[in-house]
């Protein structure tokens, strides 16, 4: 078999060099000629897999490493008989990490706690779940609207977006499109920014289009909202530098990138295509996840403060400041080296730990602490 990837896609070889020849490829170099002869073809968000890449080709199976499918025409490989898999879910855990670091961040940068606040979940699927589970765990209020879901289980839980606006923070977890029942493209807008609490925060980690960035940049501006948590947005790799000044945290779309959601990704599509093929699943991903420098943290204070000793595990695992702040030299750059040096970052990007990879030692046996800290994911050691 002749298999032509994404050179990014963590541990590719490993996975599927027993099948045939590996031909790896820059994003931006795959193109007609590449996968002409190819087999199987497996991408990342950046190249768009359409009738313009795909026609003559010999591609029988399309893998994208990303949990969206905007930049693969869908219809196209279905109407051409082209097996697809991607990724739903697999770095979800990574984007629980990013959304509550920002949210701890922003609690001890204005001194506020999270417990008794309410936070909107928009979209509650693979991500959005389990953000609701963590922010009821920690005592929030949480209200969730999901329109596909709330059609289908006639649940009580799932509000309209209008009931969302009162919320002290909002954040989006959906898919990105601009067509069909529940599009997506600009959900929020200025009218619906205009409807939120005012001084609330707007957290968008799910596409830059979800979001309407000029309207978002005006709402700060005057003091609509008081502030926005961006990872990504409109224009990449071209973002709008002036949105990014005055929002509280930027990232460079980086909010899914841990280690353990990039392992997640390749086996995913690794397992599409064994079963496509009818091939034998012998790569073992468990041995592809290393085990951190430091892999047990101690909580040794005993405190009745006990979500600031969360918000201290949660930001010493991954502290989101460090990606803001180095989003931020962008600002600084000529023009012309913006786009290269967003998309540098995201593809030179250290990929994090998750929770997961981590036991925390405590020395009293806090029922609050085990339950939480197990709730995000970390192995929690405590006294009998």
């Amino acid at each position: 078999m002749r298999i032509v990837v994404d050179q990014k896609i963590p541990f590719v070889e490993e996975a599927f060099s027993p099948f045939g020849e590996i031909v790896k490829y820059d994003s931006r170099a795959i193109d007609g000629t590449a996968v002409r002869d190819a087999d199987a073809l497996l991408v990342r968000s950046e190249t768009r897999v359409n009738d313009k890449l795909l026609a003559g080709s010999s591609v029988k199976f399309v893998g994208t490493a990303t949990i969206g499918t905007d930049h693969i025409d869908i219809d196209f490989l279905r109407r051409n008989d082209i097996a697809f898999a991607s990724a739903p879910g697999c770095n979800s855990n990574a984007v629980v990490q990013y959304v509550f670091s920002a949210l701890f961040t922003l609690a001890k940068r204005n001194n506020f706690m999270l417990k008794g606040k309410t936070l909107g979940v928009v979209g509650v699927g693979n991500i959005g779940s389990k953000i609701v589970r963590v922010a009821e765990k920690l005592g929030m209020e949480v209200l969730q609207n999901d329109p596909p879901l709330s059609r289908a289980t006639r649940e009580s839980r799932f509000l309209s977006l209008d009931d969302l606006m009162a919320a002290n923070f909002i954040t989006i977890h959906v898919p990105y499109t601009k067509t069909g029942s529940d599009p997506t493209f600009h959900l929020f807008d200025e009218a619906r920014i205009s409807a939120m609490k005012k001084g609330s925060t707007l957290i968008n980690t799910s596409r830059g289009g979800v979001v309407d960035n000029k309207a978002m940049k005006e709402a700060l501006r005057n003091g609509t909202i008081g502030d926005g948590i961006l990872d990504v947005w409109e224009n990449e790799p071209n973002i709008d530098t002036e949105l990014l000044s005055i929002c509280s945290i930027g990232t460079p779309h980086i909010a899914g990138y841990s280690i353990n959601g990039k392992v997640n990704a390749t086996k995913m599509i690794y397992s599409e295509f064994c079963d496509y093929f009818n091939f034998p699943k012998a790569w073992d991903p468990s041995s592809a996840v290393p085990i951190p420098e430091k892999p047990e943290i101690s909580v040794d204070k005993d405190t009745s403060d006990e979500e600031s000793t969360v918000s201290e595990v949660v930001t010493r695992v991954y502290n989101i400041e460090n990606d803001d702040s180095t989003l931020r030299k962008i600002s600084s750059m000529p023009q012309e080296q913006m786009g290269a040096y967003f998309k540098g970052l995201r593809g030179n990007y250290h990929f994090r730990d998750e929770f997961s990879n981590f036991t925390i030692a405590l020395q009293s046996k806090k029922k609050y602490l085990i339950g939480i800290l197990g709730t995000f994911g970390f192995k929690v050691l405590h006294p009998v």
